[in-house]
């Protein structure tokens, strides 16, 4: 089946850190001058939680930060002064893209409707874009967990409305839409909710029963998924 659009994630699909969130953290521990309280994960899996209520990325870390650092019996102040130390030394312009990503984008951009689905912000977003050399290439981009200009909120994913939203703003159906990324969960198990063509990046486990329906170890290798 050929797909008339296709939808990509970009941490871990299109790009990656210069440097990994565990340095970054480690960095901020230091600061602050206190033993690590929490690894990166743990603040990667809160961030669904609080992106609905959170006025951008710096309110979201700074909750994230505190309420784990009180679940673990440390002050909140402890916890939000981490997360101011975290984003000075977090740059979201400081990423390389994954194998193929350029090359494989522009010449899909050049032949079918292309999108962006993320759980990041917009800020943090664009300026990743912007490193790659990708911020005209995609006809939508949807801030799943995020405030929208077009929409207003739209639920994170694995919800299917983001996924919904970025198939009808480029006028294609979604089973005539493919959605890559490297999430079990948020990608694969959000996107066939949506009623998707899934394309997994890298990790191959299923998530509660969802299977991708393909799966490549880089977007370079999307050749016979599309």
């Amino acid at each position: 089946m050929t797909h008339d659009s296709v939808l990509f994630d970009i941490d871990g699909t299109l790009c990656e850190y210069r440097r990994p969130g565990d340095e970054v953290l480690e960095r901020a521990f230091d600061a602050v001058g206190v033993e690590p309280l929490f690894a990166v994960a743990d603040y990667y899996e809160r961030y669904g939680e609080f992106a609905p209520v959170a006025e951008g990325p710096t309110e979201l870390r700074e909750m994230a930060f505190e309420a784990i650092a009180t679940e673990r019996g440390y002050p909140a102040a402890l916890g939000r002064a981490l997360a101011r130390e975290y984003a000075e030394r977090r740059d979201h312009a400081a990423v390389n893209p994954l194998p193929g990503v350029p090359e494989v984008v522009n010449d899909l951009a050049a032949e079918r409707r292309v999108g962006l689905v993320t759980n990041g912000g917009p800020e943090m977003q664009w300026d990743k874009l912007k490193t790659l050399g990708l911020a005209d290439r995609f006809e939508v981009v949807v801030f799943a967990g995020h405030h929208n200009e077009e929409w207003g909120h739209v639920p994170a994913k694995p919800d299917p409305e983001p996924f919904r939203l970025a198939c009808d703003a480029l006028g294609v159906a979604p089973e005539r839409t493919a959605h890559v990324g490297n999430a079990p969960e948020a990608d694969v198990a959000g996107a066939a909710a949506a009623g998707l063509t899934s394309v997994l990046v890298g990790e191959r486990e299923p998530v509660d029963g969802w299977d991708p329906d393909y799966d490549v170890d880089a977007v370079a290798d999307l050749d016979g998924c599309l």
